[in-house]
């Protein structure tokens, strides 16, 4: 392509300056990588060099890889971006929680949690932008699902919230659950993707038993998870174990029925031998009742599990209140009785938001 132009006497002709399209570095295998820098006449070794830069270092600029030549970072600043998701917003609760919004390459926001407790220091994180689900107790629920996160933008947030973890808490990342927004097994790809990266030796190492995705219940996606042998661990939003009850609350239930969703952990428990955990949001005057509990206790049988009974949380605009402690109590001690093993998850951020359903990209409150 070229320009014309003209000096008033003459017209001549210009070239027209090439332009590079940049690839995001991350969404290259190592393989492309040491293709390019041998097309380059780099060495092919570099590649690792780069790589380890990208997902053990977890650098966010070129100008960071300081054992590359600088001949060699403006190559890659050339030819290749660093799609890095940034934190763009902070607020810290009165329990310690930080919560984060993160800026995403296109100008979208999700938002993460770094949860301290006294045994672990746990990041919740996003795999989506927004959500389709539209659960009633959920704020996420409440907003349009814009987009899937890439692996790297999963990969982001655990990299971050552990750096912050160091940072703020000097202490260090234990586990990771994909419970932000979205859901995970929608995103199927990229989320199995980004644990590779996160519990790869050449990545964050994190071992697959600090990790555990979470799903409303998608039993074909389930039984995927088994038959791709996953070696993290599973929870079920389960919230009602009768069918009408699921429906009002978790409309995904009038496909994925209490039925089905038996039979693909059944399968889950049978190829990978892992113990799925079921979470129960208990509401008052809803689900909270001795009968609640027998049919919950019932649906236990199902596979070896765990159940968390978890404190609502209230939304703007929310249907639903708190379960009475008493009923919360008696509830679990049922359970309990029926052999069965039982935590109660007390809520953490309530104050800013941040605590299981309350994500909604609000920017109110304390900031760090």
């Amino acid at each position: 392509m070229v320009i014309i132009h003209s000096n008033g006497l003459n017209l001549y002709l210009c070239p027209m300056p090439e332009v590079v399209e940049k690839k995001d570095i991350r969404a290259v295998s190592l393989e492309e990588i040491k293709t390019f820098l041998s097309q380059k006449g780099e060495k092919p070794f570099r590649a690792k060099q780069i790589y380890e830069w990208l997902w053990q270092k977890s650098v966010r600029s070129f100008d960071d890889m300081s054992n590359l030549s600088l001949p060699l970072r403006e190559l890659l600043k050339e030819h290749f971006e660093i799609n890095a998701a940034a934190i763009d917003f902070m607020q810290v609760s009165n329990d310690r929680t930080i919560k984060t919004a993160f800026k995403l390459f296109d100008g979208k926001v999700v938002e993460g949690v770094l949860i301290p407790t006294t045994s672990r220091m746990t990041a919740c994180i996003s795999s989506q932008v927004g959500c389709s689900l539209t659960c009633k107790f959920c704020a996420t629920g409440k907003l349009e699902r814009l987009r899937n996160l890439n692996a790297d933008e999963i990969y982001d947030q655990v990299a971050q919230l552990r750096n912050l973890a160091i940072e703020k808490y000097e202490i260090p990342l234990s586990n990771i659950v994909y419970m932000g927004m979205g859901e995970p097994l929608l995103n199927y790809a990229n989320v199995l993707k980004s644990i590779e990266r996160i519990t790869s030796p050449d990545g964050l190492n994190i071992s697959p038993q600090r990790i555990t995705v979470s799903t409303a219940g998608i039993a074909k996606m389930i039984m995927k998870l088994a038959d791709d042998d996953v070696k993290f661990n599973l929870a079920l939003s389960l919230h009602a174990a009768n069918d009408e009850k699921r429906s009002q609350i978790m409309p995904i239930n009038d496909s994925n029925s209490l039925e089905a969703l038996a039979e693909a952990l059944k399968y889950f428990y049978a190829k990978t031998g892992t113990r799925p955990t079921f979470e129960y949001i208990i509401f008052k005057d809803f689900n909270d009742k001795i009968e609640d509990a027998r049919e919950l206790a019932d649906f236990c049988k199902v596979v070896p599990c765990k159940v968390n009974v978890i404190e609502y949380n209230s939304i703007e605009g929310g249907e639903f209140q708190k379960a009475d402690d008493r009923n919360i109590k008696e509830f679990c001690n049922y359970l309990e009785n029926r052999n069965i093993i039982v935590n109660v998850r007390r809520s953490r951020g309530k104050d800013i938001d941040a605590a299981c359903g309350q994500l909604a990209n609000k920017r109110e409150n304390k900031t760090v």
